[in-house]
């Protein structure tokens, strides 16, 4: 399984409760340019459009910039593969207040780009600061004991 990208802020940002995988549809030349490492999931979401799940803030550049036809976005809405149970699962839950479809990272399945997300709840800021400390703390303890 190769990861293409992975959206590192996620874990800082979100606290991830659960996590998805599903298909994307793309066009040759996005599957090219993915499998190349050209993508950017930073401030991606997933966005429920009706019961369609779509990606949505996704940046795939062109394979070959001088082939690409003037129809090609570089960060058009992606629709999501899910089947009917999760699709219905997924709406009630982002109904809940605070919870947010976020992209994770992409990767290779068997020669299919996969997506991998996670239904989200946003951290609070003192979450935030209190993480910061855990791990500067930590380091500090690692730096002490390799010194020994």
């Amino acid at each position: 399984m190769k990861v293409y990208s992975e959206n590192k802020k996620a874990g800082f940002d979100y606290e991830i409760l659960e996590r998805f995988e599903a298909g994307l549809v793309l066009f040759g030349q996005e599957v090219k340019s993915i499998k190349t490492g050209h993508i950017n999931l930073a401030g991606a979401y997933v966005a429920l459009r009706g019961e369609e799940p779509f990606l949505v803030g996704v940046k795939v550049p062109p394979y070959q910039p001088n082939n690409a036809g003037a129809d090609f976005g570089e960060e058009r809405e992606r629709k999501v593969l899910l089947n009917k149970k999760e699709i219905n699962y997924l709406i009630g839950k982002t109904k809940v207040k605070g919870f947010a479809l976020i992209p994770l990272k992409i990767y290779d399945n068997n020669g299919r780009i996969k997506l991998e997300f996670g239904l989200a709840k946003g951290k609070r800021k003192y979450d935030k600061k209190e993480k910061i400390k855990k791990r500067d703390a930590d380091r500090e303890v690692n730096r002490e004991l390799s010194r020994e």
